[in-house]
C-alpha cells in the first residue's frame, strides 16, 4: 500500500507533504507526491518555467511535478515518487489513489464559507467525498 499525498506547490504545501510523510513513515509505507494542474494552468506554469508552447505530455507534467515537489520537500524528506497528472485534480488524485491502492490520501484544506463551497466546489471537499480509502485534511493555517 501507499500513502498518497497531492500538493499544488503553493502556500501550506509543506505542511501537506509533512503530515504525508509522518503517515508513511509511520506505517513503513512508499510515499507517493501527486501534483495535479487543470489542463489551462499546467500549460501556463510549463511556458513559463521550461519555455514549452506546444500541448503538454505526460512527461512534461512529470517533470513539472519533480522540479516542484523537490522545492517543497527540501528539508522534510528525499524518500518519495513524484506524480505529475494534468485533469480534474479531484478525479486525477482518486485515480492515481486507486491504481496504487492507497492506504491514505493526505490533501490540504482551506475555510470557506459554505456559499464559497457551493459555488466554487473544492478539491480536498471532493476527495473527502469520493475517496474509497480515508483522506487525511491538512488545513491551512488561519
Amino acid at each position: 500500500m501507499v500513502v498518497v499525498t497531492a500538493i499544488d506547490g503553493e502556500n501550506g504545501s509543506e505542511r501537506v507533504l509533512r503530515e504525508g510523510w509522518k503517515l508513511a513513515s509511520q506505517f513503513d509505507e512508499p510515499l507517493h507526491v501527486i501534483l495535479v494542474y487543470e489542463e489551462s494552468d499546467h500549460k501556463y506554469l510549463i511556458n513559463k518555467s521550461l519555455n514549452i508552447d506546444d500541448e503538454v505530455s505526460p512527461e512534461q507534467a512529470e517533470e513539472l511535478a519533480a522540479t516542484v515537489i523537490e522545492q517543497v520537500s527540501e528539508g522534510v524528506t528525499d524518500e518519495y515518487e513524484p506524480v505529475g497528472r494534468t485533469g480534474n485534480p479531484p478525479e486525477e488524485i482518486i485515480s492515481h489513489a486507486n491504481d496504487v491502492d492507497a492506504s491514505y490520501i493526505v490533501v490540504g484544506g482551506r475555510s470557506r464559507s459554505p456559499v464559497g463551497k457551493a459555488l466554487f466546489g473544492s478539491v480536498t471537499q471532493s476527495v473527502l467525498l469520493d475517496a474509497d480509502c480515508p483522506v487525511v485534511a491538512v488545513m491551512a493555517e488561519q
